[in-house]
């Protein structure tokens, strides 16, 4: 009898703690509900819960609530948990490193390019990175995937693909033209080398790419990748200037030359071979194409009296050359954003945006930019507009105010973004197609 009633304790006892742990759990799954609910609240006000671009989607029933896609994303909070699944928060921040991607245990995440109302242009590219056009690939950010060690990866593969599919003789001169050298056109290029490939590297700037446009002390955030003829490199934090090194270093050694300053035109189907032609007239033949442009072929303009003027640019180069001047930034996104944060110390600095309030900025830079607003570092004009450019002053209208404000003015930064270089591509015959939530990356 008493073994019956010590073992029906102990029963108790156990079922008891068990009941303790599933409370706990339940109350802890709760909590986590709750503050994942109010970020999301948060998101969808600051316009920050719907992507933009690149983006985690999560199949609900795969989904085992390990918390793994969240602990590994280097971003933060672009995942959360909500009734024991893993939900978007703030989409429009995922920047695609893939990292969620790939630490689920059960595969129930896909990267995903647009969403069902909101569909993205991206060129017609197939599984080998050829388009529609045979002969002429894409790789990086042109067909969606920007994470620099994604671009690396793919501007590789491509070639690596691209060498099985010219194998023979030919008539051009060149096996492989690479327009472009940022981090895709770089790994292309040396992987060109290493296969042997006779080829061409044509960028319109400099090394480097949109990287080269980066403010000089930006900081570069990627994840460890495989450059070819170089190996495992590992920059998980490094600035502009350090990553170029690096570029410049790698191609030095391996005896690879950038043509810089070369916009390419047109890219023509001859005689089976490509004829490519820069601005200025030279043309370059060979047997394939692989288009590593970025997706901004040219800066998004204003379209006002004066943007021509030579106090206008379009990119931040070396902040720390430029003092003592009046200064107009504009543009509400985390390119312009930064560039007022540099400028600002040794400039007065004035940032014009058309909205009236800032959307779908990198944590960091929104509490910054709130931090040197307050503390009068830099001035806001919100639902503001440039009207007009001239040698010593901006004119710009305000919503709501009658007069329009007249100010002093040295140089303008413009950052309204870039547009996608439709009619080269579909000049060359390459197809764009709207991407409504199509997965890029899936298991």
């Amino acid at each position: 009898m008493e073994v019956l009633i010590e073992n029906i304790l102990i029963y108790t006892f156990v079922i008891l703690l068990c009941a303790v742990v599933v409370f706990i759990y339940l109350r802890k799954q709760k909590r986590m509900s709750k503050q994942t609910a109010a970020k999301i609240k948060i998101a969808k006000e600051e316009g920050l819960f719907e992507p933009v671009s690149l983006h985690p989607v999560v199949d609900s029933n795969s989904c085992i609530q390990t918390g793994a896609c969240i602990a590994a994303c280097p971003e933060k909070d672009i995942l959360g948990i909500i009734d024991g699944k893993a939900t978007p928060v703030n989409a429009s921040r995922c920047v695609g490193h893939g990292a969620c991607f790939h630490a689920c245990p059960t595969e129930a995440i896909s990267l995903c390019i647009g969403t069902e109302k909101r569909g993205v242009d991206l060129p017609h590219v197939n599984q080998d990175f050829e388009t529609n056009v045979p002969g002429i690939f894409i790789a990086g950010e042109l067909g969606g995937m920007g994470l620099i060690k994604n671009s690396v990866e793919q501007g590789k593969q491509a070639v690596e693909n691209i060498t099985k599919k010219i194998k023979g003789k030919h008539t051009a001169d060149y096996d492989l033209i690479i327009i472009g050298a940022g981090p895709a056109g770089i790994a292309a290029s040396l992987t060109a080398k290493k296969l042997s490939l006779k080829f061409l590297t044509l960028e319109q700037d400099s090394l480097g790419g949109t990287v080269f446009t980066f403010p000089r002390s930006k900081i570069v955030m990627t994840s460890a990748m495989d450059l070819p003829l170089h190996g495992k490199v590992k920059l998980f934090e490094t600035s502009k200037p350090e990553l170029l090194k690096l570029w410049e270093e790698v191609l030095k050694k391996n005896e690879i030359t950038i043509q810089e300053n070369q916009k390419v035109e047109e890219i023509e189907q001859e005689n089976g071979n490509f004829k490519t032609t820069v601005i200025g007239g030279k043309e370059y033949s060979s047997r394939a194409v692989l288009l590593a442009i970025g997706r901004r072929g040219s800066p998004r303009k204003l379209n006002v009296p004066g943007e021509e003027s030579t106090k206008v640019a379009y990119r931040l180069l070396e902040p720390e050359l430029i003092n003592r001047k009046d200064i107009l930034v504009v543009g509400g996104g985390d390119s312009a954003i930064e560039s007022a944060l540099l400028l600002a110390d040794d400039n007065k600095v004035l940032l014009s945006y058309r909205k009236d309030v800032f959307n779908r900025l990198k944590a960091k830079n929104k509490t910054k930019i709130e931090d040197a607003i307050e503390q009068g570092k830099i001035e806001v004009k919100f639902n503001s507009n440039i009207l007009a450019i001239d040698g010593d002053a901006i004119s710009l209208k305000v919503e709501g105010d009658k007069e329009v404000h007249r100010i002093k003015n040295d140089l303008v930064f413009i950052f309204a973004g870039g547009e996608l270089p439709t009619q080269f591509l579909q000049k060359a015959g390459i197809q764009i197609t709207k991407k409504f939530g199509e997965a890029i990356l899936k298991h």
